[in-house]
């Protein structure tokens, strides 16, 4: 009785270093990610006047994207740290003394590993591509709003695809004098709006232009004429088109597992493997924590003991563990061309788990 609760101990003992140290590592390493990447967001909304709670929640959308990608290489690297720290205090020595083989020990990273496993699951399949779709479409609305902020008097601007907009004069009001706009939305009706006055207005899809007093020219296309159509009155918008339904218009990275594994018809068939291939990823992804962990352990629990420490089977890890995850992106592109290859990815991600666990096994006896 008293052992197992000394081994209860001794894993509550590791298992708190692991998982403080776990949420420590992450959270730096996306803090550093989430700053790096919102930078491109800073200048739009400095520029245009927006809310700071407008900056906040486009780029924290992003984040269960940055946890899902780093989570199984930050619990690699706890694993290897704090097993590393315990060897060179001899921690690991005297409970080896005390009867705990290599597997009793590495059965706190192992907890660990499976949680995250389960967390990354949660954030492959629900998490991400649920705040990707909200990303999308909350990016989607602030360039519309800002659309209109974009008018300057003199420049010709691209406020959305195939829209640009010139104006000679603006006024405090929103008035607008001097208007060109080129709309080439419709590749089937290209044209050029000419008009004496206008107000920059907004509805419910976005910013608009109320015209006064202008004129409509088109190439008429089957007679090669040019057509003049004068209007007292005319609304251009200014929002960008509506985001397609369709899958070609939708990311995979947004598409549940479900579309993946059942992509549409129409798709052109590299689409449709870039598809599968994301939906195997999804599940193969959170399973690398559990084998960089076992890689982990295999190299700071395998060997003799060194006074001064041993950094050769460290380093070998962090080498193994890089190439992996080379590997798999390698991998993951190769699939993408040829579908026959994508029982790889599973092999690139369980096999290096399963030598592990079987070099961890075979070091297990108590010593």
């Amino acid at each position: 009785m008293d052992r197992r609760l000394h081994l209860t101990r001794i894993d509550q003992y590791i298992a708190t270093q692991l998982l403080v140290a776990l949420l420590l590592v992450t959270a730096g390493l996306v803090a550093l990610i989430w700053l790096t990447q919102s930078l491109r967001f800073i200048q739009i909304i400095v520029s245009h006047g927006l809310s700071p709670f407008v900056f906040l929640k486009l780029t924290m959308l992003l984040v269960p994207s940055f946890v899902a990608t780093i989570l199984p290489i930050t619990c690699f690297i706890v694993v290897l740290f704090i097993y590393a720290r315990l060897g060179g205090d001899r921690e690991l020595t005297v409970m080896r003394a005390a009867g705990m083989s290599d597997l009793s020990l590495a059965r706190p990273a192992l907890a660990i590993a499976a949680a995250v496993v389960l967390c990354g699951y949660l954030l492959n399949i629900y998490l991400v591509p649920a705040s990707l779709r909200a990303f999308r479409d909350y990016e989607y609305e602030i360039r519309n709003q800002i659309a209109a902020f974009l008018l300057e008097p003199g420049v010709f601007t691209p406020v959305a695809a195939h829209l640009t907009v010139y104006v000679q004069s603006r006024g405090q009001d929103d008035s607008l004098r001097g208007i060109l706009i080129e709309d080439n939305r419709d590749p089937a009706n290209p044209g050029t709006i000419l008009a004496r006055s206008g107000q920059l207005m907004s509805d419910a899809n976005g910013p608009v232009i109320l015209l006064q007093n202008g004129s409509r020219q088109q190439i008429d296309a089957k007679s090669g004429r040019l057509d003049i159509l004068t209007f007292k009155r005319d609304i251009v918008s200014l929002a960008q088109a509506s985001k397609a339904d369709t899958p070609e218009d939708t990311d995979a990275a947004e598409a549940s597992l479900t579309a993946l594994f059942s992509p549409a018809p129409d798709l052109t068939a590299g689409e449709r493997a870039k598809w599968l291939v994301e939906a195997q990823r999804r599940l193969t992804a959170p399973l690398a924590a559990l084998s960089y962990t076992l890689i982990g352990l295999v190299a700071t629990l395998s060997g003799m003991f060194r006074r001064h420490g041993g950094l050769a089977r460290p380093i070998g890890a962090v080498i193994a563990v890089t190439l992996l995850v080379a590997l798999s992106l390698g991998v993951n592109n190769l699939a993408a061309r040829v579908l026959p290859l994508i029982p790889l990815i599973w092999i690139t991600i369980v096999a290096p788990g399963l030598v592990a666990a079987l070099l961890l096994v075979s070091k297990g006896a108590p010593r």
